[in-house]
């Protein structure tokens, strides 16, 4: 089937806003805010998580409304975001809502689209943070069968890959090795440790497709590993529990907008074109988010043929160089392409504005050339001496996710 053009899509997506401006107005986190600007978005002030929490139902929820009505009558499922950049957050979500955007951001890949149609139940094994939302991470132990549900197998149950014994490893194995999926779904640090098992122990999917890695930001050489193990395509799906999945990477490499789940915005953008990133959902009439300033910063790329973006990582976890620029996880995780030898690390900037990075190498020590090439496009794009350190393990963040770059004042 072909693939819709991009232009009928944006506008589509304006006529759905203009469908949505009347039961926004009725809603009372914005009722005010929309009366002042009779224009719709243009002007509106971004939304937090703190105005999300504040008056939580009611400030989403017409007075005809009730929450415990709504969750009786299974019209909506009530989540929690993971806690990543702030506590912890209710969210309301319509039944069945989450695999319906799912699946629509899957299908603009067309080789994920192609197994989907090959696969109309296509199986899964999830590999994440037993930290994140009750919907996609069991957070105590529960036996195989409790943790089958429809065509997904959630296989981990630990927060921290790196202290896993053998024997846990070996029994995750031998379950997807079972439940023969055409997919994995993947924290990119859970994965790349449970891959590295896979591959010394010379352990092969056969029904395998590809991989799809979520819930936190990709580095490449997480990429490098997955690719190298388990031999087929990794593609990186962006979102949140809030918004739905926003981007989905495509065949070529670009991560295009799921144009029917939200308008993206990139505003307060520097010289580089990476600014902040504003989300206002299309498809949930119970939790509509307005501007929603989701934690990320985002760079979109207006081509002849289309739009994407590029991902930056989370405005918390942007670095200082020495003459005051603001650095990206992205930009700084470009220091490692090509890289070998690494399995996952962490730079770090100290509140005297020095800088350590922390690696967990894949076998011994990295040493030598490889390292030092490393750590000189690290140094060249902060201006600044990096230190370095070989450690067995880098603990996560209290939601279950590691970031690849801190400031450890923090």
């Amino acid at each position: 089937m072909l693939a819709t053009p991009e232009w009928i899509c944006a506008a589509a997506q304006a006529n759905r806003l203009e469908e949505l401006l009347p039961q926004w107005r009725e809603i009372p986190l914005y009722r005010k805010a929309l009366a002042r600007h009779p224009g719709g978005l243009a002007g509106l002030p971004a939304i937090t998580k703190r105005e999300m929490r504040a008056g939580f139902p009611q400030n989403f929820l017409p007075t005809s409304r009730s929450l415990d009505d709504l969750i009786a009558s299974q019209a909506i499922e009530l989540e929690h975001t993971s806690g990543t950049s702030e506590d912890r957050l209710p969210v309301i979500l319509p039944h069945g809502w989450w695999n319906e955007q799912e699946e629509r951001a899957l299908r603009l890949n067309k080789l994920v689209a192609q197994v989907l149609d090959e696969h109309p139940n296509a199986r899964r094994a999830t590999l994440t943070a037993p930290a994140c939302n009750g919907l996609t991470c069991p957070s105590v132990w529960m036996s195989q069968t409790q943790r089958t549900i429809g065509n997904t197998l959630y296989v981990n149950l630990a927060r921290i890959p790196f202290v896993l014994s053998n024997a846990e490893l070996q029994r995750m194995a031998e379950e997807i090795a079972a439940w023969s999926p055409q997919f994995l779904d993947l924290d990119p640090v859970h994965g790349v440790w449970f891959a590295l098992f896979c591959e010394r122990n010379g352990i092969r999917f056969p029904s395998l497709r590809l991989v799809i890695c979520s819930y936190e930001f990709v580095s490449v050489v997480h990429r490098r590993i997955l690719q190298r193990v388990f031999g087929v395509p990794v593609f990186n799906l962006y979102g949140s529990t809030e918004t739905g999945h926003l981007l989905m990477e495509n065949e070529t490499g670009e991560m295009k907008p799921s144009y029917d789940t939200a308008l993206l915005e990139v505003v307060d953008a520097d010289t580089c074109g990476i600014g902040t990133l504003l989300v206002t959902t299309l498809s949930n009439d119970y939790m509509p988010l307005l501007r929603y300033r989701i934690g990320d910063l985002a760079q979109r790329h207006e081509r002849p043929y289309g739009t994407d973006y590029t991902v930056h990582g989370r405005m918390r976890d942007a670095l200082t160089a020495v003459d005051g620029t603001r650095v990206t996880t992205w930009q700084l995780d470009q220091c490692f392409t090509g890289a070998e030898g690494i399995v996952h690390y962490q730079l770090r900037q100290a509140a005297d504005g020095s800088f350590q990075l922390r690696y967990i190498p894949e076998c011994s020590d990295l040493g030598g050339e490889p390292l030092s090439a490393i750590t000189a496009k690290l140094e060249l794009t902060l201006g600044a001496p990096v230190d370095v350190e070989v450690v067995p393990t880098l603990l996560p963040e209290a939601s279950g996710k590691f970031r690849l770059t801190c400031r450890t004042s923090e």
